[in-house]
């Protein structure tokens, strides 16, 4: 135990110095390791590690999903689709921040990234807010907010790493995370209506005017039936998650060069961004299970199995508590270092207690996308505050309503599952 806790020392220590979690959990796992059981067997166990779990075939999702938000947002899709939300329902009071609510919802299925999605929105949706007369504090607070949908909304970068940490079936977890993602959605176009209504920060846009709605949205349909037919395919069964990403890949690609929206230069850099997101997410997974693997030979994770079954405290108040875990990381880490660092205890456990590992994978997204709102880190308001230039203090207090929305939304998932179970158990393979 106390080597264990050194060793966790150690690992704070790495991250203090802004080593990279990735490299700081494979080292103090392999250390832990090779303290366990000499340097030998060590090696032995690291080469193991690292061929299973870079070879998985799922991960091959990763960069296709990648791959296909680049493509569509070099090919400027990502644009018209703010663009044609806005000309629908924008002409209300508050309507252009509902209408950037509305956009992040396709964003998120089409970047599966939460600060991609966030500086895509601070660029476009924040401009035409503060031209139109929106306070700086609601339209910088609705851009950091509606960039965190993309933690659950389909097809979630998140919610993949989950997947192979804790070999779940991504396809579950993709159609799971719809209802609360969209329960979300309209979480936050309520909080906006209330603030439209009680104050002077959000006044109506322009008239509406039906031709150039339908023109603007033209461009949009080919990206909605794409982000329809992907999700379809893994909710039908017709395809596996990797299969739909390829698919997704090829249709995106036709979409950008029908529409001849995207350069050469434009097409490199797609595929280089999705290169370096790939690397630096397969690190995390491959990483992560060293610190699984070490944790497991020291027994600390047969011990908390074995607390979990055998205590007499409340299985919701054992929930509860690793959700105050998890929610009091987001305030200081971002989400992929949070699964790669608490799921190799916090899914055993849950799974102890007898919870269903979608619905719960589910809470856990849910509970780092409320990290990505929360000071002192609060990722999403530091990108809105670059793009926007618009201080961070006024951000994280236009955040305050909609944080507390987040965290009802939180409790309504907690205490209904078969919210977010109900399409999976539905699914046809």
């Amino acid at each position: 135990m106390i080597t264990f806790l050194a060793l966790l020392c150690l690992l704070a220590l790495f991250m203090v110095f802004r080593m990279p979690i990735a490299f700081a959990m494979g080292l103090v796992g392999f250390i832990g390791l090779a303290l366990q059981l000499g340097w030998r067997p060590a090696f032995a166990v690291l080469e193991r590690i690292f061929f299973d779990s870079s070879s998985s075939f799922i991960l091959v999702a990763i960069p296709l999903f990648i791959l296909m938000a680049e493509l569509l947002t070099s090919g400027d899709v990502t644009r018209r689709a703010i663009h044609a939300c806005q000309c629908w329902i924008g002409h209300v009071k508050g309507g252009l921040a509902m209408a950037t609510v509305a956009s992040s919802v396709l964003l998120a299925a089409l970047v599966g990234s939460s600060t991609a999605s966030t500086a895509a929105m601070a660029a476009s949706a924040f401009p035409e807010m503060r031209n139109h007369n929106y306070a700086d504090r609601l339209a910088a607070a609705v851009v950091s907010v509606g960039g965190t949908l993309a933690v659950v909304v389909p097809p979630s970068i998140v919610l993949v790493v989950y997947g192979v940490l804790t070999e779940t079936s991504i396809g579950q977890l993709f159609i799971a995370g719809i209802v609360p993602g969209l329960l979300t959605a309209s979480g936050l176009a309520l909080v906006i209506k209330i603030i439209a209504t009680r104050t002077d920060q959000a006044p109506k846009g322009d008239p509406f005017q039906l031709g150039k709605a339908v023109k603007a949205s033209r461009h949009v349909i080919p990206m909605g039936l794409l982000m329809v037919g992907v999700i379809g395919a893994i909710y039908g069964g017709v395809a596996s998650p990797s299969e739909a990403a390829a698919l997704g890949v090829m249709g995106s690609l036709i979409i950008v060069l029908v529409q001849r929206s995207i350069t050469f230069v434009g097409l490199s850099t797609s595929v280089s961004a999705a290169i370096r997101a790939t690397v630096m997410i397969v690190a995390i997974v491959t990483c992560s299970a060293i610190f699984a693997n070490y944790l497991a030979f020291t027994r600390i994770t047969h011990a908390l199995l074995e607390f979990a079954s055998t205590t007499d405290l409340p299985r919701a108040a054992i929930l509860a508590f690793m959700v105050l875990i998890l929610l009091v990381m987001g305030m200081f880490m971002d989400q992929l270092a949070i699964l790669s660092l608490a799921m190799p205890l916090a899914f055993p456990t849950a799974m102890a207690l007898g919870y269903d590992p979608v619905w719960f994978g589910i809470v856990v997204t849910k509970t780092v996308e409320i990290g990505l709102l929360t000071p002192p880190l609060g990722l999403n308001a530091y990108v809105a505050s670059a793009q926007t230039g618009v201080a961070l203090g006024t951000i994280f207090r236009g955040i305050v309503p909609f944080l507390l929305m987040e965290l009802v939304v939180l409790v309504v998932l907690l205490c209904f599952p078969e919210i977010t179970l109900w399409l999976p158990s539905l699914m046809l393979g």
